[in-house]
């Protein structure tokens, strides 16, 4: 079965709404987003763990340097240092 089709109307689409312009002269600059920080707080073992952890990848050229400076881990290490190269001579 079929059907017949009478009368057809046809429509417009809508016109896009535009916007109302600005009556100000002056465009302000949209200010930048802040970057989001973190905060973390070691524990006072997690500082001693990478306190040692830095101390053994340390260098001798470092470790003599810090040794100069005053630092006495470093003078320690580097007589230990010392110690153990005169003894495998």
């Amino acid at each position: 079965m079929t059907s017949s089709i009478a009368s057809v109307t046809h429509t417009q689409p809508a016109a896009p709404v535009q916007q109302p312009a600005s009556r100000t002269t002056t465009q302000t600059k949209p200010k930048p987003a802040k970057a989001a920080t973190d905060t973390v707080q070691l524990s006072a073992a997690a500082q001693a763990q990478s306190a040692a952890i830095k101390e053994l990848r340390e260098t001798s050229n470092q470790t003599a340097q810090e040794a100069h400076s005053g630092d006495i881990q470093a003078q320690r290490l580097l007589a230990k240092e010392n110690a153990a190269q005169s003894a495998n001579k």
